[in-house]
């Protein structure tokens, strides 16, 4: 009886994933439009071929265990998604945009990099073996994506620091340029 309410959990876990992968099918070439970085919009490109192979992957585990992938909504990922949309819409420089959505798109990767190693390790105590390997597979791919996230915001992050430092600059110029404009006259 155990076993079978495992296996019940596992099957609902993997709706929720597969939910959660078809949301970023949406969601991922918005993400790879707001990016004035070429190199991070084509990691989402490319991070777009991959979730549809995922998407694939989880297609397979679900016909082997002749079950449909559907019927569960993904609230962790809506959540998620609502919130890339929202920073997409704030009005940033490129490279303060384009930290805003890594620091959106790794949170979509951590989030799924716990969702597949649960189900990594259900289909491991339910003796899916096959499942396992698929789901491995599916696990480094959002974990090199993570990397890759990683490295990307290490140049961009520094740009947009120092896009808030002109910036800064310029509206301390302004705001002093104000300010003499009415000494000046006030001698006059």
């Amino acid at each position: 009886m155990q076993k079978d309410s495992l296996r019940r959990l596992y099957i609902d876990e993997l709706r929720d994933l597969y939910n959660a992968e078809t949301q970023l099918v949406k969601a991922l070439p918005k993400m790879a439009k707001a990016s004035s970085n070429a190199e991070l919009r084509q990691a989402f490109e490319e991070h777009l071929r991959q979730t549809s192979e995922q998407v694939s992957r989880l297609e397979q585990i679900f016909e082997s265990l002749d079950e449909k992938p559907t019927g569960k909504k993904c609230l962790g990922m809506e959540g998620l998604v609502k919130e890339a949309a929202e920073t997409m819409q704030e009005e940033y420089e490129d490279a303060v945009m384009d930290a805003a959505v890594i620091g959106a798109a790794q949170c979509v990767e951590h989030y799924e990099i716990a969702g597949y190693g649960t189900v990594k390790a259900f289909a491991e105590l339910l003796g899916e073996q096959e499942h396992v390997s698929l789901i491995e597979q599916t696990l480094d791919e959002e974990k090199s994506a993570d990397q890759k996230l990683t490295h990307l915001s290490e140049n961009i992050n520094s740009r947009a620091g120092e896009e808030g430092e002109v910036r800064e600059g310029e509206e301390e110029d302004a705001r002093h340029a104000k300010t003499s404009g009415k000494h000046s006259r006030r001698a006059a």
